[in-house]
């Protein structure tokens, strides 16, 4: 599978089930979100790519991710075209859904509370995301 998002990735469900672990599943697939502070992403700091668990689409570079005390991993911006976003009216509030923009994984939501350059915090499930260290 190519790991860039010019192909959009398509699958059935139960083909998503057999693929995907029950919490990554949960998160990606049915807009989920993992309990806070659980991710040991929150505490990786080496160079390299943050991939979607789902596909293996690159969606974020190490150098934009930062401790935004949330809890999960948060970056300040995601990989040119990586990802999708939409209006989400769930839990009696308005937010911004994160999802793949190669194959719609559900990833977290992003807020207007970030650091500079951008100010945004993209706020990750860490179980939607997989780490690829720089060699």
């Amino acid at each position: 599978m190519p790991s860039d998002n010019t192909t959009r990735v398509q699958k059935t469900d139960e083909e998503w089930r057999r693929e995907l672990t029950p919490e990554q599943y949960r998160v990606l697939r049915q807009h989920g979100t993992e309990r806070a502070g659980t991710s040991p992403l929150n505490d990786e700091h080496r160079k390299g790519i943050f991939r979607c668990a789902g596909c293996g689409a690159p969606l974020f570079d190490s150098s934009t991710k930062y401790d935004s005390g949330s809890g999960w991993p948060s970056f300040y911006k995601p990989l040119p075209g990586a990802v999708a976003t939409q209006v989400d009216t769930s839990h009696f509030m308005t937010r911004t859904e994160v999802h793949c923009a190669k194959c719609g994984g559900h990833l977290g939501h992003v807020f207007p509370d970030g650091p500079r350059p951008t100010g945004e915090r993209y706020c990750m499930n860490g179980v939607a995301l997989e780490f690829e260290p720089e060699e």
